[in-house]
């Protein structure tokens, strides 16, 4: 799939550091050991997500703002909800996905959510005019990081599944 963009400010709360650490290199080993908390946090984050990714292994750089994901996701849906849950997470911007699926499928397209955004709104602009009531086929594909279809916020990106 290659490098995604996410907006760094916004999402999950995940990796227990404070903005200035996220924004100024630490000294060697304390930066390190950031990286690899912020890993083991968005691997559990994946995890409680009920995501199974085979090898799954994340590596994060926070002075950059990074992250890379590798492993075997199970398909094509798997593989792009472990993207989001490493992507819309509070201090990253850029994810490299370095994974493979066992069982290939179309992607979906993806869509970054700006103040007013409804998935009723997303809907329409994705399946046509008039389409807005396929909102819950986006709410579905995002679920388990979607509680609730009217909890989206600005900056966050969302998985836009293909007509079926």
């Amino acid at each position: 799939m290659g490098f995604f963009s996410f907006i760094k400010e916004a999402g999950e709360k995940l990796l227990g550091i404070n903005k200035a650490q996220a924004q100024s290199p630490a000294a060697g080993a304390q930066a390190a050991t950031a990286d690899l908390e912020a890993a083991k946090n968005i691997i559990a984050y994946i995890n409680k997500m009920g995501l199974q990714v085979t090898n799954l292994d994340v590596t994060v750089n926070m002075a950059q703002g990074t992250v890379k994901v590798s492993g075997e996701a199970a398909d094509q849906v798997t593989r792009e909800k472990v993207v989001l849950c490493c992507g819309n997470t509070q201090g990253i911007e850029k994810v490299e996905d370095a994974m493979t699926v066992k069982q290939a499928a179309p992607e979906a397209q993806w869509h970054t959510v700006v103040k007013g955004d409804t998935l009723w709104a997303i809907a329409e602009k994705f399946y046509g005019k008039g389409k807005g009531n396929e909102y819950n086929r986006i709410f579905e594909a995002n679920r388990p990081m979607l509680t609730h279809p009217d909890k989206i916020y600005p900056g966050q990106m969302l998985r836009i599944p293909p007509r079926g």
